[in-house]
């Protein structure tokens, strides 16, 4: 395996990364904001407050997109598979 081949495993890494961690921090961050603007204008401070609202959007996106990011991981691993043939040539 060359240099590119090399800095294309890399690319995909950091691409699939993102797909499989997106969703969840992008729903984490929404999440966040709401409840902190929910607070903000309570006055409430409870930490609670802001950890089980995030807690449970995680486990919900988790339970709706687990199966896609699933998909996408079993994929990538099999493509690397693949081409650990390559690494010796």
């Amino acid at each position: 395996m060359n240099e590119t081949g090399v800095v294309e495993l890399v690319a995909e890494s950091i691409w699939v990364g993102g797909l499989i961690a997106g969703p969840i921090l992008v729903t984490v961050l929404l999440v966040g904001v709401i409840v902190g603007i929910f607070q903000a204008a309570t006055s409430i401070n409870e930490m609670t407050l802001s950890f089980l609202p995030k807690l449970v959007a995680v486990m919900l996106v988790a339970l709706l997109i687990g199966a896609w990011q699933l998909r996408v991981l079993v994929d990538f691993a099999r493509r690397i598979f693949e081409r650990i043939a390559d690494v010796g040539a």
